[in-house]
């Protein structure tokens, strides 16, 4: 197995480079150069199994001879076992063939931690193996920074350098990135929105000088990893409703593209995926861009779905790079567009491939409101704003013939304020967090200049 470029002019890498790499040295991020197959048999026999069983068998053919078959079970159990229910990604019907994807169910209550648990697993793994050392740095919009701060801490071959929007992440989320006290962990807040952080990260990852130096590595889901490890709740909850024997489609909340990418993969693996429903916010670049053609940067409004205030959608440049029949210097120039124009039209016939497999749509913030405030009249259920958007735009495209699955991607106590807000009730911390809010912070404020981030960077690893 191996991975090449959406750029196209980086070498191609097996499983375990790409993986410590995470953004190519031409900038693109990397992919599968095959997607590997799953048979009807193979994915019928996927039902009913414990979920480390599924993610052992959808995960595997990525690996090529990076670890051993007990090496990846192991990690795999490992990564896992914190999860507070035994299904690991539960099912709740919402309506008439309309369920609930739980994924917030982890240590840091969000979706994330699938990935980050699984990927800080493999780095140790890998790193112990050839006695190396790294310098993480994450960019993160609220949930990817404290799931990879839990995965990371204490580590002894890794630091984790975590960059996050000055006032623009929940004070939960703030606090699962701040009160870590292991000596290995950084908390940056930068100056600036998530877009910010995220050039940030790329700007240090083309700094080839300071790259080697620090031996910079990534888990924002620019890693293929996180990509990998999202794409198993697709199979797992599919096939509990009966797939491949009948399709099913899914609605992603999403800001970044790599949750719903993951479906994309598990669709071209043979999961019988009829719709991929994205989701977003009032900062709707993506929604936008299905509905018109046109991806162009419109600026970043705070929300109360702060996770999904983005404009500069990553991995939406995976999905470009298959709609533009994987030509690498189409999708720079794409790139370099966006960068220096603010946007760039998408070709019709790429447009075309896009929206046989997406469909999209929005939530305003009054939207996003009533849909907690119903759902949890309606249901009981309670939802963060993210998932709240993600079954408002659900709505609009559900059908009696195809079960509709719609992502919950974080624990409604992570936005307190905007679930209060709605329902008139506070959702309360789950037990093993309930001391959050008394520990103490340890952050770093910082001004969005890279020289002096980079210089940060090196003073803080160093000691």
């Amino acid at each position: 197995m191996r991975y090449v470029s959406t750029r196209g002019e980086a070498p191609a890498l097996g499983f375990e480079e790409t993986m410590l790499t995470g953004l190519a040295r031409d900038g693109g991020l990397y992919v599968p150069e095959t997607i590997p197959q799953l048979s009807a048999a193979e994915i019928t026999a996927l039902a009913g199994q414990p979920y480390e069983d599924i993610a052992f068998r959808v995960m595997r053919p990525y690996l090529g001879d990076s670890f051993g078959d007990d090496e990846f079970a192991g990690i795999i159990a490992g990564a896992y076992q914190s999860f507070g229910h035994e299904a690991r990604a539960p099912l709740v019907q919402l309506g008439p063939n309309h369920f609930l994807l739980e994924l917030f169910h982890g240590p840091t209550l969000a979706f994330k931690d699938f990935a980050m648990q699984l990927i800080g697993q493999l780095f140790q793994s890998a790193l112990e193996r050839r006695g190396e050392r790294v310098t993480i740095v994450g960019a993160t919009s609220g949930d990817t920074g404290s799931a990879a701060i839990e995965a990371f801490r204490g580590l002894d071959a890794v630091d984790v350098v975590i960059l996050f929007p000055d006032g623009r992440v929940s004070e939960v989320q703030r606090r699962q990135m701040t009160t870590p006290d292991d000596a290995n962990v950084h908390a940056v807040a930068l100056e600036g929105d998530f877009d910010d952080c995220q050039a940030a990260l790329k700007a240090m990852f083309n700094d080839f000088a300071f790259r080697d130096r620090v031996r910079l590595a990534a888990v924002n889901s620019i890693n293929w990893a996180r990509v990998l490890a999202q794409v198993v709740y697709y199979f797992s909850s599919a096939t509990a409703l009966g797939a491949p024997h009948r399709p099913v489609s899914f609605t992603v909340p999403t800001g970044n593209f790599g949750d719903i990418f993951a479906g994309y993969i598990a669709r071209q693996m043979g999961l019988p995926i009829e719709k991929l429903v994205i989701a977003t916010n009032q900062n709707d670049i993506l929604h936008r861009t299905i509905a018109t053609g046109e991806h162009v940067k419109a600026g970043v409004t705070p929300s109360i779905s702060p996770s999904m205030d983005i404009q500069v959608s990553s991995n939406f440049e995976r999905a470009l790079f298959d709609a533009y029949g994987r030509e690498g210097g189409a999708v720079g120039q794409l790139m370099q567009e966006l960068a220096e124009k603010g946007g760039f039209p998408v070709s019709q016939g790429a447009l075309e491939t896009l929206r046989e497999i997406y469909a999209s749509g929005r939530a305003s913030e009054e939207e996003t409101s009533e849909a907690i405030r119903a759902y949890h009249r309606r249901t009981g259920e309670v939802l963060c704003p993210h998932s709240a958007i993600g079954v408002h735009v659900a709505e609009a495209h559900l059908n009696e013939a195809t079960p509709m699955i719609t992502l919950a991607t974080a624990h409604p106590a992570k936005f307190p304020d905007a679930v209060e807000a709605a329902t008139g009730h506070r959702p309360p911390l789950p037990a093993r967090m309930a001391s959050l809010y008394e520990r103490n912070e340890r952050v770093i404020k910082a001004i969005n200049d890279l020289p002096a981030l980079e210089a940060l960077i090196e003073e803080r690893i160093a000691r």
